[in-house]
């Protein structure tokens, strides 16, 4: 009679492997479409050369007209503002930030629209704003702005003046904004005029309620990790190069698709010391046209 081996294992009572690793497989492939629909959040979103803490990186605030063209199902309208929209690296900005902003809200068809304002400062490309917002019709502006200004070292206040009152009209067409504050280089850390401009564009930027992508420290972030050098991110006449223009739409992009998953604001507090500026007097002036944004105690020490 043969003695049967103790160590050969005994007979399997449940399927054949080969067929649960198939059915693994399978379970995996059916799940791997919902799973690349879900976007990678925070600084895993970033490729690795670009990414920064998000710390460093942006401030949010609500973008209900996005929201909204996103809940509707319409194209996201798009206006870029800012930079230089001549042949070169520069020109494939809207390419970027289209797929960048695609790739962190998976469902959304944008359109990119963009308006390079070489040399033009915050003022000229304020007045100019008007025309391109009645030809775009955008849900939301993306406004690189403060370079050009911090250049040429205009007057802080005039500066802030000019960005609190851009931003305003455009909010109040229901058109959401993104600001994106000056440039960073090695050459202008240290300036004292060029950093007040960044300081500017973050206030006028809580004060009005709007997102904000901090490129300026974004860019100091990465110039550090790469042991100072901001070469590898500029090109020639103070610009971005390939990769920088890369980075900078990333960060965009995180920065809306952050704002959007943060809690909508809700309806705004009527103010009981405050009379209800609907029910106004005629005679009397509005109260809420003597709003004290731009008056000199709430601006920073210049």
């Amino acid at each position: 009679m043969r003695v049967p081996d103790a160590r050969r294992p005994a007979a399997r009572t449940g399927p054949p492997a080969r067929a649960l690793r198939a059915l693994a497989a399978a379970a995996a492939l059916l799940a791997a479409p919902a799973a690349a629909q879900q976007p990678a959040s925070g600084e895993a979103a970033l490729s690795p050369e670009c990414r920064v803490p998000t710390g460093q990186l942006y401030t949010v605030a609500p973008l209900p007209a996005v929201r909204a063209a996103l809940k509707a199902g319409r194209p996201l309208k798009v206006l870029a503002v800012g930079g230089s929209a001549a042949p070169g690296a520069s020109a494939s900005y809207p390419v970027k930030l289209e797929a960048a902003l695609e790739a962190n809200l998976p469902k959304a068809d944008v359109l990119i629209e963009h308006r390079g304002l070489p040399g033009e400062i915050a003022s000229g490309a304020a007045e100019r704003l008007h025309s391109l917002v009645a030809d775009v019709e955008p849900d939301l502006v993306v406004w690189q702005v403060g370079t050009h200004d911090a250049m040429a070292r205009v007057d802080p206040d005039a500066f802030a003046a000019a960005l609190d009152e851009a931003v305003a009209w455009l909010k109040s067409h229901g058109i959401d904004v993104v600001l994106v504050d000056p440039l960073y280089t090695a050459s202008v850390a240290g300036d004292a005029d060029y950093n007040r401009i960044v300081a500017v564009v973050r206030e006028v930027a809580a004060r009005e309620r709007v997102p904000l992508v901090q490129r300026f420290e974004a860019l100091r972030y990465l110039a550090g990790r790469s042991g100072g050098a901001d070469g590898h991110m500029l090109g020639r006449q103070f610009r971005l190069n390939d990769l920088g223009l890369r980075c900078m739409a990333e960060h965009v992009a995180l920065t809306v698709a952050t704002a959007l998953q943060a809690e909508p604001a809700g309806p705004a507090k009527a103010d009981p010391s405050r009379p209800d500026p609907g029910k106004a007097d005629p005679g009397k002036a509005d109260p809420g046209k003597a709003d004290p944004a731009l008056t000199a105690p709430q601006r920073a020490p210049g």
